[in-house]
């Protein structure tokens, strides 16, 4: 995989990574695949603030691009609308569910 283009967009908390894949003797690579490539373009990025953008595979050839946005943390992650979270969701670690009486208080 190649960085074509590196921005680091500050107001958004957010690197923005544009990439080319050539894939030669490989099928079309997976969402999960191209997250993996995107962590390793950006040492030390944390792999739930990884969203894949534009990918795109040439018909006939083996060659994907795309863009990749690399947040600095999740709570920046709320600009990206709800089914970009609902696509990503499976890729990313599970969280603790909160348990009813902790967010409910004590009404005891």
């Amino acid at each position: 995989m190649e960085k074509t283009n590196r921005i680091e967009n500050k107001l958004l908390n957010r690197v923005e990574i544009t990439f080319r894949w050539q894939h030669i003797g490989m099928a079309t690579p997976s969402r999960k695949e191209v997250m993996d490539l995107v962590r390793t373009l950006e040492p030390g990025s944390n792999p739930d603030c990884i969203v894949v953008k534009d990918c795109n595979t040439r018909f006939g050839q083996p060659l994907t691009t795309g863009t990749a946005f690399i947040y600095g943390d999740v709570e920046s992650m709320s600009v990206e609308p709800e089914y970009i979270h609902k696509r990503h969701e499976q890729f990313w670690s599970p969280k603790a569910p909160e348990t009813e009486e902790s967010s409910k208080g004590g009404d005891e």
